[in-house]
């Protein structure tokens, strides 16, 4: 294949896939439990979760690693398993992908606070992210997103990590809620425009958004990061399906796949050149705007 840097240069539009954890939730995923350690417990579920997005029409497999960093493994006493767990994500990712789809890493952000806002050290943050990064390339990946960030100071050092210790093509993905003024910021204050100029200043080769929003939103907010983008940085939109709602206790995402497929044509217009979902979206929604965008 090749390298998904030279495709986007011809003005290609890509597909990443749907969401992962409510995908595992379907299958079984019980509250409480790791969703990454399925990638040891339950590998062919894993990659059947690929194989139904690859077949949904999807070009980018994202590997099933978004928390699988040492603080957040902590929390279920897995700490010693980083590098197995991340590796092996990206393994099942491969084996579906095979030389049809790019194989995407996802690292999520720590749960925790950096100085000055919390007592973690830079470098402790560094050497985290590097131990995810070096493990989801010795699998088989061939970039990383450092997605749904709200912290522009962890953001970087994840990115830092990878630039440095991998040859991986490296996505900073921000979370961005409506504000009062009709703007958009991360929980933390950051907006759309500030967290683009930043990541591009550390080096990311695609820049975007992810989760937080549905479609509606997030095609908003791609077109105020491209008031700031040059036109060599891809941009990456992947919105939730929907804004979700609680019904019966339950969280629930009411987009269609008809409205997405919509939507993601919205998103391309806006300026961005890879689609894809995050939470409540599944195969029929990336059926749905593989539809919408290719015909």
């Amino acid at each position: 294949m090749k390298n998904i840097m030279d495709e986007l240069k011809e003005k290609k539009v890509l597909l990443c896939d749907g969401a992962m954890g409510t995908f595992l939730q379907a299958k079984g995923l019980q509250a409480g439990e790791c969703p990454e350690l399925w990638c040891l417990t339950h590998p062919e579920e894993v990659m059947e979760i690929h194989r139904q997005y690859r077949n949904a029409g999807s070009n980018i497999v994202e590997c099933n690693s978004f928390g699988a960093n040492r603080y957040k493994l902590l929390h279920y006493q897995l700490q010693n398993k980083v590098y197995e767990i991340n590796k092996t994500a990206a393994v099942l990712a491969s084996t579906v992908a095979g030389s049809t789809q790019y194989v995407l890493g996802s690292a999520g952000p720590t749960g925790t606070f950096m100085e000055p806002y919390g007592d973690e050290t830079e470098e402790k943050f560094y050497e985290t992210f590097k131990e995810q990064m070096m493990a989801l390339e010795a699998g088989g990946a061939d970039m990383v997103i450092v997605e749904t960030m709200t912290s522009l100071e962890e953001a970087k050092v994840a990115v830092k990590a990878a630039l440095e210790n991998t040859k991986l093509v490296v996505i900073a993905s921000f979370t961005f809620d409506p504000q009062p003024n009709g703007n958009y910021a991360t929980m933390m204050g950051l907006t759309p425009e500030k967290a683009t100029e930043e990541m591009i200043k550390a080096g990311a080769h695609i820049v975007g958004t992810n989760c937080g929003t549905g479609p509606d939103h997030m095609i908003e907010i791609v077109k105020k990061i491209k008031t700031v983008c040059p036109s060599t940085i891809p941009v990456i939109a992947m919105p939730n399906a929907g804004m979700p709602v609680l019904e019966d206790g339950k969280t629930i995402f009411k987009e269609t796949p008809e409205e997405m497929g919509k939507k993601a044509l919205l998103m391309v217009e806006a300026g961005a050149s890879i689609v894809g979902g995050c939470c409540g979206t599944g195969p029929a929604h990336i059926a749905a705007m593989h539809k919408a965008i290719y015909g």
